[in-house]
């Protein structure tokens, strides 16, 4: 049986993103005055994964935080994570394909009629 990755296995940005991903989560569930509870139940998962999204562990599964943003009323926002209009580095190695010159294609002269 493989071996199940740890936290520390995990890049530093990426638990800094998660953690900072759940503690927004769980801040706009307080602003919202909505107990983990109702969340929990609205989003069709356990307190339990809910506190765990909360926070930031990697197990949690990406359907889970979705569907815990759509209860908050912030699933639109999930859509934009990895828009491709936002993708600097995509976009320069894209424009760095593109050829430096066109040519004009070559006319063929028109068959001569008898």
């Amino acid at each position: 049986m493989a071996k199940k990755p740890t936290d520390y296995s995990r890049p530093l940005p990426v638990r800094r993103a998660l953690r900072k991903l759940g503690q927004d989560i769980r801040h706009a569930r307080l602003r919202r005055r909505l107990p983990a509870a109702v969340v929990a139940e609205r989003a069709s998962i356990s307190r339990m994964t809910l506190f765990k999204l909360e926070k930031g562990e990697p197990g949690v599964s990406i359907g889970s935080f979705a569907t815990v943003l759509f209860v908050l009323g912030m699933g639109d926002r999930l859509a934009e994570v990895a828009d491709i209009r936002h993708d600097e580095h995509g976009l320069a190695l894209e424009e760095e394909r593109l050829p430096k010159r066109i040519r004009p294609r070559r006319r063929h002269p028109p068959p001569e009629t008898p």
